[in-house]
Parts: C-alpha cells; structure tokens; sequence
C-alpha cells in the first residue's frame, strides 16, 4: 500500500509549465466537468438527473480562486478540489445513492467509518452523524451531499489507514515526516475501490495485517472496555513495599493486577502479606512496564499500577497511528529493533530466534524510526567521527589536552576527501581552529578494543547515517534506561547477532570463524546475498506472543505530541 495512490499534478497542463508559472482555476475542472456530464444525463432516470443537477450545482458553485502548483497543498487536503475532480473523472453521476437512496455499497462504507475507532480513529473525523442525519433524505440536493460526504470521507479514510493520518505530518513535518502521503490521489483511489468486487474486504486488507497492529487493536478495545466497567481508585502513595513486608495497599495492588495480568498463584485470601506469588507477578509487571525487576514497589512501580485504562488506551492509539505509517507487511526473517523498550529481536520465519539489549540514541540524539535492508556487516571497522561530533566534542577535548586523539588511536586527515594527507595532531593550536574549520577534518580510528564501533557494525545504508555496532563500553548494559548513544544503535552481543545475519546466507558459519575475523585485527567487509530487512520502531505499547501488554518510558515524549494531534480537529 505504501506505493500506491500517488498524483502528480492538478491539470494535465502542470506537467508541461514551471511550477512558478503555472496556475489553476478550480472552475476550469467544474467546465470541464459540467461538459462531460450534460452528455451523461441522457442515461439516467428522471430522478436521478435531479441528483445529478444538484450534485452538479453543489461542486460547481465555488468562489473562484488562483492556485499556485507550487503553493498548493495536498489534494486531499482541499476537499473541493478533490470532489471536483474525482466527480470530473466518473462523469459527474452519483457515485453511491440513486433516487431509492443509498446502495449497498454506502452501506459498507457508512459500516466501515462507524467502526474505524477499532483502529484507534475518530469516526466523526469522518462525519459519521452527518452521514447518519442524511441516510434517510429523498431531496435530490440531500442526496447529492450525501454522495460527496460519503466519497470524500471514503478517501480520507482510505488515505489514513494506509499511510497515517496527514494532519500529524503537515502539524509537525519534522517529528511526524513518515505521516502520510502527500502525493496521495483521491481519483486513482476510488477508481480502485469502485473496481473491487468486494469493497468491504478490499477495506479490510489496508490497514496493517502483521500481528504486532492486530494485537494492539485487540488490545485497544480490552482497555477501552476497562475504562467503563472497571472499578479503578488511586492506589495511595506511601513507604517502600519489600518483599515479607505487610501493608494495606496489596488488597487494592492485587485486585489491579487481576484485571491487567496474570495473578495465578496469589492468596487473595491473605492479601496483607508481600508474600513470594505477589513478589513475582509485581517483577513480571515491572518488567512489561519497563522498570527495574527488583519486586521493589516504589513510586515508579505505583504511578504504573495507578495509569487508569483510558490512559494506556490513548497510549495504544499512538501507536496504532505510528504503525499506519510503516509497513503494513513484514517479511518472514528479520530485524526488529524497539527504540523505546531498548531491545532487538531476530527474527527468522517468525520465531524469535534472539532478544537483544540494546543501546539507542540520547534524547538530543533520537535514534530515527524507518525502514531498511542490512546489506554488509563490517568487521574490525575503521570510525570516521561524525563532523557534529568532532566539532561539539573533540574540538573542546583538543584545546584541553593536544594528545586527545593520539590517545584515543584516532588519526587525523586534511579533508574528507581521498587524496587528503595524515596530519599531526599534536602539532596543530586548536584554539586557532573554529567549528566550521574542524568539520573539515577527517578523524578516522584505527580498529581494536578501543575502537567505539567495537568489533563489527551492521550497515544499511541511509541518509540519517545510523547503523548497528558493538561497542567497548560494556557496562552500560546493566542500565534499565539506555539512551546513550549519538543515534546509531549499539548492540549488547554483537557477535551472536552477526552469526544470524551470515547464516541466512550460509548455514555453514560458525561462530569459531566469526571469532578468527575479529582475532586477526584485519578489517574484512561481507557482503549478504540475501538483504535482511530490519525496521527500527519506535513502540511504547506492544503484545508479546503470550497476548500480555507491554508499555515502555516515552524516552522521546513522542507520545503526548501525537496524541495532541490525534485529539484536535
């Protein structure tokens, strides 16, 4: 879906002018359209013509205005524009009603919008009640408005399902840059849903079909429905809850964790005592909430067990709405690396084959959500600092002490380019060097221990420059919360991950020759026949395969800006 339903121009004559030139008058697509229709009412019933008349005087009867190519939004944004010409295109007839009202297919549609809230959307977004008001109307003008609302609001929700509602990306173009589809054509899309045989299942097959979407919308609705049948008070603040301490807090403790988890084992009897069941079913859900494991109820564990079910449910719709703007199929062997849980899973014939800590990008670093193919892993790699790290680190590292990069095995070259000479570092007054001077150096370190990508990276190639890698820096590993990193993601044990790339290649690898690589020092580059596809996510709601919630930390507060988004109008 996601390369479906682009257009490129408003008129046919766009194409051949400048964009600074050129201009459109939307009442050119009403003649133009007006003309194709006078030659189309012969066919139809009285009755029908009068819709047709009315539907004709509603699209025609416009202000007059000048658009710009180059300053045009979105079609779909301009919901004139795009009546005019999706009507323009089907000959100006209704489309879904008829003098006996609406046929079976406005039925599927009007079914279709009441029911999108499954998917996290909003049906009056979609102007269900005005739909609903008019359902019944014989006037060939109520008519007529119900056949441009029910095309419009078919489109709008044909574009959001499969790419992510627009109004994130056009709210926020740099947080939201995946959010729909700009290019999106409204005429092309209901020429394909026209075509369908069967419209309700062609409606079923646009939103994501991979179960990590569908388990979250199953998800949805269980919380939606705690939200009105459950009983939720706050469960107080108060001292630390340990292991063998007694507290009247674990009655209202055990009773949230019964309607949330699995509490098997527990003596609701005796609830008073922390006791050994409850210690465990508290670990397992500091776990899916992303806490530290210690059985330690505290303020964190508290303020987790006291989010009420209309907040997690918000949290799910976030990300519902961030998966419509991935990709709706998933390959069979793949990598998956949750920014938010700090995790990777391999994948392979969609088993998870490892679970892997992993270490993601600082918040002023944000490690970028997209969608790629591993082509090479890079073994014994050189590091080519990036320019922003060189300027905003190593600069100010240099004038403190000139043996920073020597130190640090890191060489130094004239320029970026490849004909650029070796330099001492030693020899140059960094406090005489701006900013801007230092990104044109090149600081390159030699592979070892000391090396930042460790002993192998992972590359697919990308205009954010982010990648895979091991890293020296071990202990980080042990933290609950790791954001560390300047974007690219490091990966707790690299080398078992590199097996399973090189083994979807040729099952004949072994770890002892991964090893022998790495011992030599020698830097060696291994090409994958097979790409394997890897999607990083950024997931702060998510289903295991035992059907338990996950949530994790919103480490980049992504989640309030969407929802605030998702929530206006």
């Amino acid at each position: 879906m996601k390369q479906l339903l682009t257009t490129d121009t408003l008129s046919p004559d766009s194409a051949h002018n400048p964009p600074s030139r050129t201009t459109a008058r939307i009442s050119l697509l009403a003649v133009v359209w007006l003309v194709t229709l006078a030659a189309t009412l012969q066919a139809q019933t009285p009755e029908d013509d009068l819709i047709a008349a009315a539907l004709a005087e509603q699209l025609s009867c416009r202000n007059v205005e000048l658009v710009t190519i180059k300053e045009q939004q979105p079609l779909l944004q301009q919901r004139d524009i795009c009546l005019a010409a999706i009507y323009r295109e089907t000959g100006g007839n209704p489309l879904w009603v008829s003098a006996a009202g609406p046929g079976p297919a406005a039925g599927v549609i009007i079914d279709r919008l009441r029911r999108c809230h499954l998917d996290g959307l909003e049906p009056e977004e979609y102007e269900v009640s005005l739909l609903e008001s008019l359902w019944t109307a014989n006037r060939p003008d109520d008519l007529a408005r119900l056949d441009t609302l029910l095309t419009y609001n078919l489109v709008k929700y044909i574009h959001d399902i499969s790419f992510g509602q627009l109004k994130l990306h056009l709210a926020n173009p740099q947080l939201f840059a995946e959010a729909g589809n700009t290019g999106f054509d409204p005429v092309q899309s209901i020429r394909i849903a026209r075509s369908m045989a069967d419209l309700g299942a062609y409606l079923d097959s646009l939103p994501p079909q991979h179960r990590y979407y569908v388990t979250l919308k199953e998800a949805l609705a269980r919380f939606r429905q705690l939200a009105v049948t459950a009983d939720w008070p706050n469960i107080p603040s108060g001292p630390l809850i340990r292991p063998g301490d007694s507290d009247r807090r674990l009655a209202a403790i055990i009773s949230r964790l019964t309607a949330t988890d699995s509490t098997e084992g527990i003596d609701t009897d005796a609830p008073g005592r922390y006791h050994e069941p409850l210690v465990t079913a508290v670990r397992a859900f500091q776990r899916r909430h992303g806490l530290e494991t210690d059985g330690i109820i505290g303020p964190q564990t508290l303020a987790m067990l006291n989010r009420t079910p209309a907040e997690a449910a918000a949290i799910i719709r976030a990300n519902l709405a961030r998966w419509r703007w991935q990709d709706h199929h998933l390959s069979d062997t793949y990598l998956m690396v949750n920014i938010a849980a700090f995790h990777l899973k391999a994948v392979r014939q969609n088993q998870v084959v490892h679970d892997l800590p992993v270490i993601v990008g600082k918040f002023q670093h944000q490690t970028p959500v997209f969608s790629d193919s591993i082509r090479y892993l890079d073994f014994n790699p050189f590091w080519n600092v990036t320019p922003s790290i060189a300027r905003n680190e190593d600069l100010p590292a240099l004038r403190k002490d000139p043996r920073h990069l020597v130190d640090r095995h890191i060489r130094l070259f004239s320029s970026w380019q490849p004909d650029a000479h070796e330099l001492d570092s030693t020899a140059i007054d960094w406090h005489n060097v701006s900013r801007s001077q230092m990104s044109r150096y090149l600081l390159r370190q030699d592979p070892g221990p000391w090396n930042a990508l460790g002993r192998v990276k992972f590359v697919f190639p990308n205009h954010h420059n982010v990648y895979l890698h091991d890293t020296p820096t071990r202990d980080l590993f042990q933290q609950t919360s790791r954001s560390f990193s300047h974007g690219c993601i490091r990966v707790s044990q690299p080398l078992l991950l590199a097996l399973f790339c090189l083994q979807l290649n040729d099952e004949t690898w072994t770890m002892a020759a991964i090893e022998d690589i790495v011992a030599s020092g020698r830097r060696k580059v291994i090409s994958l026949r097979k790409r394997l596809p890897i999607y990083l996510t950024y997931q702060t709601a998510w289903v295991d395969k035992g059907g338990l919630i996950h949530f994790n930390a919103d480490i980049y507060q992504r989640d309030t800006k969407l929802l605030q988004v998702l929530e206006s109008r």
